[in-house]
């Protein structure tokens, strides 16, 4: 069951939603991205996810569900698909919302769901996870491929800082500068433009501890360029966004992760290089969506 509108594709928020407490965190959120962007809801649910029914084998030519069971499943998903809407209709009752019921599994529904949509909002485990876990395989598949924005939930609400926090680490990344400008001026917030950079030195001409180096001042000084550079342009599309950039010489994921902790958001361009098992996240953004202590905001590098 899926219900459209004729509203342009980015004025769509997609949100994955299986009932556990990961999920209606992320559904409060993908509620209130909605209503910030004027937009509407789309909730996408299985019935359930992850559920294999037995398959009747007395013909075979023939596999398919037990009608019985295949209802109950369906009766079911439903069941959680209308409880979604009723959350979100009893606290924004104005936001439109469309649900979408699918027997496809979650990854694979989220980031079909989420081509064309202004927004994908996933939790970070979902029924069945593991414990420790801290993001599931899901949010982690979808992050490997979908192809628009996609917001990753951790816990509850935490108290607004008011800031967005945009990790840099080239011009490559312009994408996601845009959209953390994008999400400042969306949210009345500032925002803080962070590249970490840190310049490896040759081994055999360093001690082992002191591998990894400052450099000169003339380099320092071209890396604080780099923040710099990328902002310039969009400081004048985006003159109400109050704007402070910044280098440091540390590693990037521990950078953003410590600076996560006085952010609202961390926005970070997502490259995937290709890998024999398919597109693969790189080390930083495994870091950052692992630890940070804020939701995560991941920006296909097209």
């Amino acid at each position: 069951m899926m219900l459209r509108t004729d509203a342009p594709p980015a004025e769509r928020v997609v949100v994955g939603f299986d009932g556990s407490d990961p999920a209606l965190s992320a559904l409060d959120r993908a509620a209130e991205e909605a209503e910030r962007r004027t937009a509407s809801l789309e909730v996408v649910c299985g019935w359930p996810w992850g559920l294999h029914l037995p398959r009747t084998d007395t013909d075979p030519r023939e596999k398919r569900q037990p009608p019985a069971e295949g209802q109950m499943l369906y009766a079911a998903g439903r069941a959680v698909t209308d409880a979604a809407l009723e959350r979100v209709r009893s606290r924004f009752p104005d936001l439109p919302t469309m649900p979408h019921l699918t027997t496809e599994p979650a990854a694979r529904a989220l980031v079909r769901a989420g081509r064309g949509a202004g927004l994908t909002v996933v939790g970070t485990r979902g029924h069945g996870g593991f414990t420790g876990l801290l993001l599931g395989s899901v949010g982690l598949r979808v992050a490997a491929h979908c192809t628009g924005p996609l917001l990753v939930v951790r816990g509850g609400n935490a108290p607004s800082h008011g800031v967005v926090l945009v990790g840099l680490a080239s011009e490559a990344d312009d994408d996601a500068v845009r959209f953390g400008f994008e999400e400042a001026r969306r949210r009345g917030a500032a925002l803080r433009v962070l590249h970490a950079w840190q310049h490896r030195g040759v081994p055999g001409v360093l001690p082992a501890a002191e591998l990894y180096w400052e450099g000169s001042d003339d380099q320092r000084q071209c890396q604080a360029a780099v923040p710099a550079f990328a902002t310039a342009v969009l400081r004048e599309e985006f003159p109400d966004v109050e704007v402070r950039t910044e280098s440091v010489y540390q590693g990037a994921g521990q950078a953003l992760v410590e600076a996560s902790a006085d952010a609202d958001v961390v926005v970070l361009a997502t490259h995937r290089p290709r890998h024999p098992l398919g597109l693969q996240l790189g080390p930083v953004t495994h870091a950052v969506l692992h630890h940070a202590h804020c939701p995560v905001a991941l920006v296909p590098v097209t």
